[in-house]
């Protein structure tokens, strides 16, 4: 029996939800998955803030017809399609699904959709091995922290440097005067 008015209104809200939350979508091709492999994916996706699902092509398209911004993926609309919306962490969704596709060597890449655009597996990859957020604040952090040191180093060195100055003006004068005497006698 078939999923009734109301229900697909509900999947297709949800549907839309998803896209609204993604940063990039991922479309695979599921087909001999069984539902612990689907399960398990679901999980891994889960620490990235990811979401995997399963809809029917024809509700996508439906989804994605009104926002440019996911209409690519109507291209891959055929077959057994699973979604992995991507929100959070992206590379760590995305090498999580690589793991994930190593381990169970049943899924096929289909392609993915960012900022309107079709992506190829290659492009994902070069997105995967981009930094994570973490690493950038991490390297962000460095740059701060280094620059603060130098300028600390640096002033510090000032009145180092002011102080050996001041005292080296009476050892000057000193020799000065001692200079003077000796040529007058």
């Amino acid at each position: 029996m078939g999923k009734t008015k109301e229900q697909k209104q509900k999947m297709l809200a949800n549907i839309k939800q998803n896209l609204r939350e993604s940063q990039l979508t991922l479309v695979i091709d599921y087909q001999g998955l069984s539902v612990a492999e689907i399960t398990d994916l679901r999980r891994r996706l889960i620490p990235a803030g990811s979401v995997c699902s399963i809809a029917k092509n024809t509700l996508m398209g439906i989804a994605v017809r009104e926002d440019t911004n996911w209409q690519p993926i109507e291209q891959l609309l055929a077959g057994s399609n699973a979604f992995l919306f991507l929100k959070d962490d992206i590379g760590s969704a995305i090498k999580a699904y690589q793991d994930f596709q190593k381990t169970s060597k049943k899924t096929e890449f289909k392609g993915a959709v960012m900022e309107g655009r079709l992506l190829d597996e290659a492009q994902v990859k070069a997105i995967a091995d981009l930094p994570s957020k973490e690493e950038l604040f991490a390297q962000v952090a460095g740059a701060i922290n280094s620059i603060s040191t130098k300028l600390a180093v640096s002033l510090n060195a000032v009145p180092t440097q002011l102080a050996t100055g001041i005292s080296e003006v009476p050892a000057s004068v000193s020799r000065a005067i001692q200079a003077i005497s000796d040529k007058e006698t």
